[in-house]
């Protein structure tokens, strides 16, 4: 998480229709089906109780709680990976692609046994979290204190996590790595199993297809499902910094800029990962600067106060001081964010922004989780959380399928599923879509209007703590 979704209840109303089964959305954008597989009369290669398509990091932690769980553990269940089974070891540098892990994934991954070797090999530690706005620099600042640990979050690389699951996947749990799939054949009810055929002439049928194969799912258009997307205009930039000199490193800093968010997020006392969401042209301008100058321009965006209005600045310390008088605890003491010496060498990378949310996450036998059924914005970090949320809680419905004796992809026990899950996703997504659109604005008024929401928020601890807590999931 690096802003939390604050203003989630103005945001929710255009997104209410992404809530429950049935409802047709205006614009929706309506997916193509998939090749389907090719049908046989003749039975198919092999069969599994459960088939987790694509593998990534939400991929391998649905194989992962699957083949812990103690209800589930003795059924068949086969992850199909794209990719090739790399051989790797910690490197010495940091990766530049990180996620910030929250308290509910934390406690996910040590019921599994993955944390264990995440914090064996790397995981920066969070304390606190400081958000501010270039504009008229209202800040808001989140901290662990409610927690057993007093932590916010974890960041840890990507390669880490993936490595730390796929550690821990059971032995009876088959892993194919290249396997591609070439199409899927769904049932319209239980009558039927999926079948899958790859491109190397296998088939394959299962009892649930567990679809985690990413934001272009396969999966997800032959479900034929409305999916509600767009792309904005933004680029996401990426890189691993060294910092001017090592320090206590365990805030996560994001500040709000015109073209959008830049963020901190430590990895080190003296290593930190940038997160920068800007205009496509200026990713573009930024990627193409030498090193040098990249770290000069990084450096302005955290420290410069050209964008502020004078007119706005001086009205919100008027408010602040209102809430002093209100609320005499609630002024915070703003911490100053590290300056950046370099980016590392050949880290910096970028990657395109938008949203994306399919309406139904399921059908007989068929389940989406992480981007195949949502995609969002990285402003509030929360992407690789959600996708964590929903195998946690597929794995909740159907441990209480078995328990009751009902059919692996049973509509109902899926339904479920999807309800609990696009209770909290939808709400998660349109708070962050709201906030960028929010942010996405230099008008003065807008800017004195979030400015000054956004110091009231930071002074009412039991408001910030209810954020938090919806947060963390």
């Amino acid at each position: 998480m690096f802003l939390s979704p604050v203003f989630a209840r103005a945001a929710l109303g255009p997104w209410l229709p992404l809530c429950g089964r049935g409802v047709g959305v205006a614009g929706v954008l309506a997916c193509k089906g998939g090749r389907p597989a090719s049908s046989s009369s003749s039975s198919p290669d092999h069969h599994y109780d459960m088939v987790v398509s694509g593998g990534g990091l939400v991929g391998f932690a649905m194989a992962c709680a699957l083949g812990h769980n103690q209800r589930l553990r003795d059924l068949r269940i086969l992850l199909l990976e794209g990719g090739p089974n790399k051989a790797w070891e910690l490197p010495k540098e940091y990766s530049n692609r990180v996620c910030a892990l929250s308290v509910h994934t934390r406690r996910l991954f040590r019921k599994l046994g993955v944390w264990e070797h995440i914090e064996h090999l790397r995981a920066q530690p969070i304390r606190k979290m400081q958000v501010w706005e270039s504009c008229s620099e209202a800040m808001i600042a989140f901290d662990g204190q409610d927690q057993d640990d007093g932590l916010v979050a974890h960041i840890v690389e990507n390669d880490v996590t993936l490595h730390a699951l796929k550690k821990r996947i059971p032995e009876h749990v088959e892993v194919e790595y290249n396997a591609k799939v070439q199409g899927y054949e769904l049932p319209k009810d239980l009558g039927s199993k999926v079948l899958l055929s790859l491109a190397d002439g296998r088939t394959i049928s299962t009892d649930l297809l567990i679809g985690a194969d990413g934001a272009r799912s396969l999966v997800r258009s032959t479900m034929g499902v409305q999916y509600v997307g767009w792309e904005y205009d933004q680029m996401g930039i990426v890189a691993t910094l060294q910092l001017s000199e090592a320090v206590d490193n365990t805030v996560a800093w994001q500040r709000f800029l015109p073209t959008g968010p830049v963020a901190l997020l430590p990895l080190s006392e003296d290593r930190s990962s940038l997160v920068w969401s800007t205009t496509r042209e200026q990713a573009a301008h930024l990627l193409a600067l030498p090193e040098e100058d990249f770290t000069e321009a990084l450096n302005r965006a955290i420290w410069d106060d050209s964008d502020t209005d004078s007119v706005v600045k001086t009205a919100h310390e008027a408010w602040m001081r209102v809430l002093e008088t209100v609320v005499p605890s609630g002024s915070e003491v703003r911490q100053l964010p590290p300056s950046v010496a370099e980016v590392m060498p050949g880290t910096r990378a970028a990657f395109p922004l938008g949203l994306g949310h399919a309406v139904h996450y399921v059908s007989p036998r068929v389940a989406l989780i992480g981007d195949a059924a949502h995609r969002v914005h990285p402003l509030a970090g929360q992407g690789v959380n959600l996708g964590f949320g929903d195998v946690a809680a597929l794995t909740s419905c159907l441990e209480n399928a078995v328990l009751l004796g009902a059919q692996l992809g049973d509509e109902q026990t899926l339904h479920q599923y999807e309800k609990e899950r696009q209770k909290y996703n939808v709400a998660t997504m349109a708070s962050i879509d709201g906030l960028y659109r929010l942010y996405n604005s230099s008008s003065p008024p807008l800017v004195l209007l979030r400015s000054l929401g956004l110091s009231t928020v930071n002074a009412l601890s039991p408001l910030k703590r209810r954020i938090m807590q919806h947060a963390e999931g």
